[in-house]
């Protein structure tokens, strides 16, 4: 559905390139909280060190609806583009446009009893962060 919306500009000698940590989220989908069943749905990406904070998302429906027939799809990319706004940093869902990103990154990863569900988070480093939340979203998600 949608694909980064930021994007570093590779140095020309990428064996030089600094190494960042990372952090990243899992974003799932549950359309019925109570069966606990659910869908990856896309990936929150965040970088301090290099001030990088996204989000990837990619819906497949027909999984979805294999664990609930009425699930609302409409709710669910409004839900998701409330995650990639707060990415961007937008003033939304109760947060302020000023936030710093690891606010921000910390207001997605709590736990809610919403259809949309973060994982734990979980680290690893890149040269890249755009990239790997690409091949995040490719690994696991699509």
């Amino acid at each position: 559905m949608s694909e980064p919306a930021q994007r570093l500009v590779p140095t020309a000698d990428a064996e030089r390139s600094p190494w960042f940590a990372y952090q990243y989220l899992v974003l799932r989908a549950v359309p019925r909280v109570e069966r606990e069943e659910f869908v990856n749905v896309g990936v929150v990406l965040y970088s301090q060190d290099a001030g990088f904070l996204d989000a990837a998302v990619h819906v497949d429906a027909s999984r979805l609806r294999a664990l609930c027939a009425d699930v609302d799809l409409d709710a669910l990319g409004d839900g998701l583009e409330t995650v990639r706004a707060v990415c961007r940093g937008e003033a939304v869902a109760g947060l302020d446009a000023a936030a710093r990103p690891w606010r921000r990154f910390g207001w997605l990863e709590a736990p809610r009893s919403t259809v949309i569900q973060p994982s734990r988070p979980h680290g690893g480093l890149t040269r890249d962060p755009a990239a790997e939340l690409t091949t995040l979203l490719d690994r696991l998600v699509r």
